[in-house]
């Protein structure tokens, strides 16, 4: 079943060409070199265009008698551009007890460029930027100051608040695009922006054709739809997605493969066990977006019923769904799957194509969403005794 296109878009649409990347775009997935000797535990592991890559470490330290006057280091562990190892400094996040979660976010802009964000908890939340791979790190403003006309190479599409809900500080009733620039860290809000509803969802980096999405809802139909920009944010071309849905969704998460784009549908299931990080539909588009095609609808039984980040496209109708129990497999577009037994994995999008973990420490990266290369980051036990 297919749909037409719509243009609920805020400046003139251009058609959306159909998705012919270069081969190289899906060729051998990058060579990461493993560090599981890396202090404490990995998180937020992100990778620029040219292989150079960042992660967050905390790295704690605790008493077992007392246990409340234990503490934690966050640290980052940085691959330069060509290194063969990893490099452990510094960052200027806090301190935080043993016992209190992280809270800290990381965005990769490009070679040697990174913005670490401390979540705040009591305290003001505070921002920093490094362009020399976390050698030294400055100060920034996190609030949005002027407009972007387009999204840079290494960039982050992100979003920011608008308008707060009164009821809920922490929550959001209107949120806008904003791209964290590569330059100097800070969020500019996107000049022009596709007509998607009050809470746009964009995938933070391009993908490997080059093009930038974002999920939302049809402003007339109020169903999922998605948009696309092949140049760089100056234009979007949006589109319903074929959703039964009769209830609103959690968003979109979508992936550009070798021949086709596929767009995972998230939402609340009717029917069947509870699941976390439930998947309501898996549509595809053999036309890079214009058109799309809802290949798998989750029932309250069958499986994939469950989503755990992007949806892993290959070539000839291969796509893989990473489960919040198993990857489920497909050869045919997504018409039907099996399970591969593999255990829970979650997959995101970073320059260097998809990245995998699969368990504390195991990653992978790919291309092709067929060939996958491993790496281990922070094997040992993420409690440390020494100071």
């Amino acid at each position: 079943m297919t749909t037409p296109t719509t243009t609920p878009t805020s400046t003139p649409t251009r058609t959306a060409p159909t998705a012919r990347p270069s081969g190289g775009s899906y060729g051998a997935p990058a060579r990461i070199p493993s560090a599981p000797g890396l202090p404490g535990w990995a998180y937020g592991t992100g990778f620029a265009a040219d292989g150079s890559g960042f992660t967050l470490l905390v790295d704690c330290v605790t008493d077992g008698a007392r246990p409340a006057d234990g503490f934690c280091r966050q640290l980052v562990a940085v691959l330069d551009r060509g290194a063969r190892s990893w490099a452990v400094r510094s960052t200027p996040l806090p301190e935080i007890p043993a016992t209190k979660g992280v809270s800290a976010n990381l965005l990769v802009l490009g070679s040697g460029r990174a913005v670490v964000e401390d979540g705040g908890g009591e305290e003001p939340e505070r921002t920093w930027f490094t362009r020399d791979g976390g050698r030294s790190w400055r100060a920034i403003d996190r609030r949005t100051i002027g407009t972007a006309p387009l999204i840079p190479d290494g960039a982050v599409l992100t979003t920011a608040c608008v308008k707060p809900l009164r009821a809920a500080p922490d929550e959001c009733e209107s949120e806008r695009l904003v791209v964290v620039s590569p330059q100097d860290g800070r969020r500019r809000t996107l000049a022009r922006v596709p007509r998607l509803g009050a809470s746009p969802r964009p995938a933070q980096v391009a993908e490997p054709d080059g093009s930038w999405w974002v999920a939302g809802r049809d402003p007339v139909t109020g169903g999922a739809a998605v948009a696309v920009s092949r140049d760089a944010g100056r234009s979007w071309s949006a589109s319903r997605l074929p959703s039964t849905a009769t209830t609103p969704g959690w968003g979109v998460s979508v992936a550009v493969g070798p021949d086709a784009v596929y767009a995972a549908e998230l939402g609340e299931l009717a029917g069947g066990e509870p699941v976390k990080n439930p998947m309501r539909a898996l549509h595809r588009s053999l036309d890079g977006g214009r058109t799309w095609t809802r290949m798998w609808t989750t029932d309250a039984v069958r499986e994939p019923r469950t989503i755990t980040g992007l949806p892993v496209p290959g070539p000839g109708g291969r796509v893989t769904v990473p489960g919040q129990l198993s990857p489920y497999e497909s050869a045919d577009g997504g018409r039907t799957f099996h399970g591969t037994g593999e255990g829970t994995s979650w997959v995101w999008r970073t320059g260097v194509g998809l990245l995998r973990e699969a368990s504390r420490c195991q990653y992978a990266t790919t291309r092709d969403g067929v060939r996958w290369a491993e790496f281990r980051l922070a094997c040992e036990d993420p409690v440390g005794e020494s100071g």
